[in-house]
């Protein structure tokens, strides 16, 4: 089956759904015809309008709450996979506090009354790891090696009477097959992205990719520890597994092919900030100076652009020098 059949069939999966549901549901169905942003306000939506559950296949639904991060000056949305199976519930990644991951987790018991089996971590930065406590006891956290020593040096640092997370008791190198309730989900390493122990929950049967913060859906490349260039060869690889649907762990859940063009948008503005980085470099550019010289095209009007630069270009310049082990 083509790329293209792949993503038919599963935006009629996506029309089928809403077909049935009530009209505020159906205002909400993922369709093609979308302002193409991250932003919540430009495209006419409330934080009443929060959260959201999206089925995307049988038993798999998409999670999408909203942060409200006034340190950012942005709302924009988290993302979270669930896979729902008759041995227990897999999610992929929390939200950024108990809190907001109770929510979460209110809304997976209105589809089932099976537990959350395995959390697994795709990205451990604080918005997607801060709520893992919400989770019950003997819960099984799963991530790369990478993000459990990040976990285990964040929970080092808050002292003897600082709030702990749970830290993962597996972990994944390279790629790990489970075969929950008859359901096989593969959890794979594509390479280093954002954080650097980005893992991917890939469903071979309905054929969906949850990539986390190794994709995010018309923000600007945040490169917060991130490694420019081995992101850009994530993607790549992403791509290339030919899924129905990319699902992102920031921005908007739109319709399949729409998120799977927005993947390679977001691919080609990583390739931006990397060449400009190099060229400014190369041209003796101050660092300092490099975000009034950038020149972004069509990128530099994403959500969080003017903020996520200064960082992304300290970051390729940092890789031009052979900085990022």
């Amino acid at each position: 089956m083509t790329k293209t059949s792949h993503a038919l069939r599963w935006f009629a999966v996506l029309a089928a759904v809403f077909a049935f549901a009530g009209p505020e549901a159906r205002a909400q169905a993922p369709t093609d015809e979308v302002i193409r942003t991250a932003d919540i306000n430009v495209r006419g939506l409330k934080r009443s309008d929060f959260p959201r559950m999206l089925k995307l296949a049988d038993n798999v639904y998409v999670y999408s709450g909203l942060q409200v991060r006034t340190d950012i000056e942005m709302e924009f949305t988290t993302n979270n996979l669930v896979v729902v199976t008759s041995d227990g519930v897999l999610v992929a990644d929390a939200q950024i506090n108990d809190a907001d991951t109770r929510q979460l987790l209110s809304e997976i018991g209105k589809v089932t009354k099976q537990p959350v089996k395995y959390v697994v971590v795709g990205s451990d930065h604080n918005d997607h790891t801060g709520g893992n406590g919400a989770f019950a006891p003997g819960t099984t956290f799963i991530s790369h090696p990478t993000s459990k020593r990040v976990l285990e040096q964040r929970n080092a640092a808050t002292g003897p009477n600082g709030a702990k997370i749970p830290v993962p008791s597996e972990v994944v190198a390279d790629k790990k097959v489970l075969n929950l309730g008859g359901t096989e989900i593969q959890l794979l390493f594509l390479g280093r992205a954002h954080t650097g122990g980005d893992l991917s929950v890939y469903l071979p049967r309905e054929n969906i990719l949850f990539m986390s913060e190794a994709y995010f859906n018309r923000l600007f490349p945040s490169l917060y520890g991130g490694y420019p260039s081995e992101w850009i060869a994530a993607i790549k690889k992403a791509e290339a597994m030919n899924a129905a649907i990319y699902v992102p762990g920031h921005g908007f859940i739109d319709s399949p092919r729409v998120l799977r063009e927005e993947l390679t948008s977001f691919r080609l503005s990583l390739e931006r900030v990397v060449s400009e980085g190099y060229r400014m470099k190369k041209a003796g550019v101050p660092l300092q100076r490099a975000t009034r010289s950038a020149i972004l095209g069509p990128f530099g009007y994403w959500t969080r652009a003017a903020q996520n630069l200064p960082e992304a270009l300290g970051r390729v310049y940092a890789e031009a020098d052979g900085e990022l082990k």
